[in-house]
């Protein structure tokens, strides 16, 4: 590994939450004793390899600056953007000062609190001399539907299926870039998605099931209980 390149953590938290029906985003919600986001955050920070994680937050937000790692000398505070990528986008150029375009870059959602260290340093040592980088994600247990309405118009080859994750871990130069190109797309739901409309193809790295993504109010119990497991 080349000692001048660095590594770099986008978490983009703008997002409402409208399916956890709660009062507030679902990156504040209570979580074993702290927010959500806090869980997300500390994860990173305990593995102890980036030079700043950058946290793109919506600028009405009342939440952020009340949350003591909001302060922490590693996080930066962007604003976020409309859309998940705009969000990403705007952490990229919060770090452009600093970050040089061969360093790498992970971006991690908020809403993934069970994040391990462990899958964070595998998903960088299996990647870190990749010409473009990857994602982690899981193999599709379940069998697959295509629909239409609510009526099934065919059964997907799940071999070929693989549920993403995060984090996404690509070069500062190329992700700005695809982020750039791709903006107001609605395909891009992810950000390997940006790399692949422009003609990239990035890797997959197996993760683990436990690394949950919470979208509805039945997630924080899932949560707790896969935290409680790892901490054991």
């Amino acid at each position: 590994m080349t000692q001048s390149i660095k590594f770099w953590a986008i978490v983009p938290a703008a997002g409402v939450g409208k399916r956890m029906q709660a009062d507030r985003p679902k990156q504040y919600l209570e979580l074993a004793g702290t927010t959500v986001i806090e869980h997300t955050l500390l994860r990173l920070l305990q593995a102890d390899i980036f030079s700043a994680i950058a946290v793109a937050v919506s600028k009405e937000d009342p939440y952020w600056p009340e949350l003591p790692l909001s302060k922490h000398q590693t996080i930066i505070t962007a604003p976020g953007g409309k859309e998940r990528a705009d969000s990403v986008l705007s952490g990229l150029k919060a770090i452009r000062e600093q970050a040089s375009d061969d360093d790498w870059v992970l971006v991690h959602d908020a809403a993934r609190p069970c994040i391990t260290t462990e899958d964070i340093h595998y998903l960088i040592n299996t990647l870190v001399n990749d010409e473009v980088g990857g994602i982690l994600a899981l193999a599709s247990a379940d069998t697959l539907k295509q629909v239409q309405g609510n009526s099934i118009t065919g059964t997907l080859d799940r071999s070929h299926i693989w549920r993403a994750l995060t984090p996404q871990m690509f070069r500062y130069g190329m992700l700005k870039a695809a982020l750039e190109q791709t903006q107001g797309n609605p395909a891009i739901t992810d950000d390997a998605s940006a790399l692949e409309l422009t003609g990239l193809q990035p890797k997959i790295v197996e993760g683990r099931p436990d690394n949950i993504k919470i979208t509805r109010p039945e997630d924080l119990a899932l949560a707790k209980f896969y935290i409680d497991q790892q901490c054991l």
